[in-house]
């Protein structure tokens, strides 16, 4: 008989682990609190965009193998329930706030039958597992604990799912191991590698992985600064550095930096946790990181006050782009989106277009202009941004878009254009880290 599986928390990452898990042949019972979000995925409707995902969801919904609830009873003859509730920076400082996780394992703990195991996939602060392993054992002495984080990268989320480059699981005996391994046995046949590790190392996997990444991302925009200043081309100097294989060329497009979900909350929280530990020293670091990935931000304002004018009352902006990434609609800590607020904040009209991020940006910035077409968004601009590298913006008619805007000025704020194919169209180019030709 093979194992029946939980999914607590249907956000992003629940979702698309319940549907992938179900794709692999496991009966999965999805639980969240959120009964409007509930009712969307039972009618295989994503309450997200994930390329995908939601034909998968409907798939899987169609066998029979997946279900979702509101209801922790639907869990009672669950053998395995995967924690992936959202883990938020607080409102006040720096530091995750657990609430979610904290209350779905007191809930769970009640509903664990005899020999289950609890799989956290949350990121959280380490130490949080050992916690939570003592409110299991308290309500559920017959239970066990694991941790295994994830590694999903939005628009590439059921590859990352179901053909990972790696499975970290953090667990406390052998036994544990061999639920996990029974679980992702499709997955190790496929070749991937499996660590072990104790609870606190693969707690911190996640959260090291993210702050290696912002590092990268946050190094090539200083050097971007820096080639802005001595007349250089950061594009080439990442291309140069990229082949040295100690470095590699991932994570080294300069731009307007990161935003989403996880790297700036996963680095802060990180900060926080480490001077509650007394290290806060050594991820002194990280305060920069973060501090010009911000920054990023501000040198695209200064650009455009540079190239159109201090003043920017009666000044139109276009923004292509609102979501943090393409192949996403999410716009948390979005450069992009906050980007055009700011713009807004000094006093220019501001259009954004975006394929999939429109609706969320309306929830977050109303006051901003949201265009349905990128003709209309471009439309009378006097500068255009590019802040969001969807494939479309690189495929658009260049001298049929120069007609509808006032002046044909672009600030490629992502390096991914193709230079010469606007300035051979009659558009003046600016890119961040680059000198202007």
């Amino acid at each position: 008989m093979r194992l029946r599986l939980s999914v607590i928390g249907t956000g992003y990452l629940g979702a698309t682990h319940a549907a992938c898990m179900s794709s692999l042949g496991y009966t999965v019972v999805g639980i969240d609190s959120d009964s409007e979000k509930i009712a969307l995925l039972n009618s295989g409707t994503l309450p997200f965009y994930e390329p995908g995902l939601e034909d998968l969801l409907k798939e899987q919904l169609a066998t029979g193998r997946l279900t979702f609830s509101t209801e922790f009873s639907a869990l009672d003859d669950v053998d395995v329930h995967f924690l992936c509730v959202g883990t938020p920076q607080q409102k006040q400082g720096l530091a995750a706030d657990l609430t979610y996780v904290e209350s779905s394992i007191a809930e769970l703990s009640h509903h664990l039958k005899e020999g289950a195991l609890v799989v956290g996939k949350s990121t959280v602060p380490v130490g949080t597992a050992q916690k939570l392993a003592t409110t299991l054992l308290a309500n559920a002495p017959q239970s066990d604990l694991a941790w295994n984080p994830e590694f999903l990268r939005e628009g590439f989320a059921i590859e990352d799912t179901l053909r990972p480059n790696r499975l970290v699981v953090g667990v406390t005996n052998d036994r544990a191991e061999s639920i996990l391994r029974e679980v992702y046995k499709p997955l190790l046949e496929i070749g991937t590698p499996w660590i072990r590790a104790d609870l606190p190392t693969a707690e911190l996997v996640k959260v090291a992985a993210n702050s290696f990444l912002a590092t990268k991302i946050s190094f090539i925009n200083a050097m971007a600064e820096v080639c802005e200043a001595a007349g250089a081309d950061v594009t080439v100097l990442a291309k140069a550095i990229g082949y040295d294989p100690r470095i590699g060329n991932k994570f080294l497009q300069a731009g307007i930096g990161f935003g989403g979900g996880c790297l700036p909350k996963d680095i802060r929280a990180f900060m926080a946790r480490a001077d509650e530990l007394g290290a806060s020293q050594a991820l002194e670091f990280l305060r920069e990181i973060d501090s010009i990935n911000l920054r990023a931000r501000q040198r695209v304002i200064d650009v455009v006050r540079k190239l159109i004018g201090d003043d920017l009352d009666k000044k139109t902006i276009s923004v292509l782009g609102a979501a943090f990434k393409p192949e996403s609609d999410d716009v948390r800590d979005s450069p992009a989106l906050d980007i055009a607020a700011q713009l807004h904040a000094a006093g220019a009209t501001v259009k954004v277009h975006d394929p999939k991020a429109m609706q969320n940006a309306k929830k977050r910035f109303p006051s901003l202009i949201f265009s349905s077409s990128v003709e209309e968004c471009l439309t009378e601009a006097d500068c255009v941004l590019h802040l969001t590298e969807w494939r479309e913006y690189r495929q658009l008619d260049l001298k049929r878009i120069k007609d509808l805007v006032k002046y044909p000025l672009i600030v490629d704020g992502r390096n991914s254009l193709d230079r010469e194919a606007w300035q051979e169209a009659g558009w003046k180019f600016h890119a961040l880290g680059r000198a202007d030709t």
